[in-house]
């Protein structure tokens, strides 16, 4: 069984920072695509942040030098580390874990952390 679970959400006052992770099982990590999504209430799910197996990131114009994302490939995890937030920085934040390139089936999704930032 595939299971992604994410954790560090939480209420942070603008400019402040939060780090996300998400620990992966019952995949072959390494092999996979990470990415972080989010979704605001009324609107759609967005890309925020993509890492490769071999560590080569991107990020949405939104959130570039804001948010770094990383892997550790001996832990299963996927990190978000966000700095500088905003309240529209505000949502569901979604893990995904891409393994199409190995087999058209293989596209699992977290169930999502809270990250709230206002006063």
């Amino acid at each position: 069984q595939v299971q992604l679970v994410e954790s560090g959400g939480g209420l942070v006052q603008p400019g402040g920072s939060l780090r996300l992770a998400c620990t992966a099982s019952g995949i072959i990590f390494s092999s996979f695509a990470m990415g972080w999504y989010r979704q605001a209430p009324g609107k759609s799910r967005v890309l925020v942040a993509a890492i490769a197996p071999g560590g080569t990131t991107s990020y949405a114009n939104s959130v570039k030098g804001r948010f770094t994302c990383s892997r550790d490939d001996a832990k299963n995890t996927v990190y978000l580390e966000m700095n500088s937030l905003e309240s529209e920085d505000t949502s569901v934040y979604y893990c995904n874990a891409d393994g199409r390139a190995v087999d058209p089936r293989y596209d699992y999704w977290g169930q999502g952390t809270q990250v709230t930032v206002s006063t």
